[in-house]
């Protein structure tokens, strides 16, 4: 149960700093609901996959790239200089929840 209340925890803290922005950018509301649930659902994502070995702190940033790609394939059909500001933030907020996520023990 504690698992789970962590990564719940570890989730809100990802999808809120990823909408802060967007919320400031006055962006569409779906756009901002699908990142703040991208972002919820990250941590269960990356601490229940194992990764051919890959090192903890590695593996939230390679999940969250890849499975950020078809968003950004879709964005960028409207915005092209979206492109790199939302993979870089997949990079950053990804390895954040790797840390966090083998700093409180919920991943291994």
């Amino acid at each position: 149960m504690k698992e789970i209340l962590l990564t719940l925890f570890i989730g809100i803290v990802a999808g809120t700093i990823d909408i802060l922005p967007m919320i400031k950018m006055k962006l569409d509301m779906y756009a901002i609901s699908s990142a703040f649930i991208f972002y919820f659902i990250m941590p269960f994502i990356i601490f229940n996959v194992e990764l051919f070995g890959i090192v903890w702190w590695l593996k939230g940033s390679m999940i969250t790239l890849a499975l950020s790609i078809p968003t950004v394939i879709i964005i960028s059909k409207a915005d092209k200089k979206s492109i790199l500001p939302i993979s870089i933030m997949a990079v950053v907020l990804g390895a954040a929840i790797g840390v966090a996520g083998y700093c409180l023990g919920v991943m291994q």
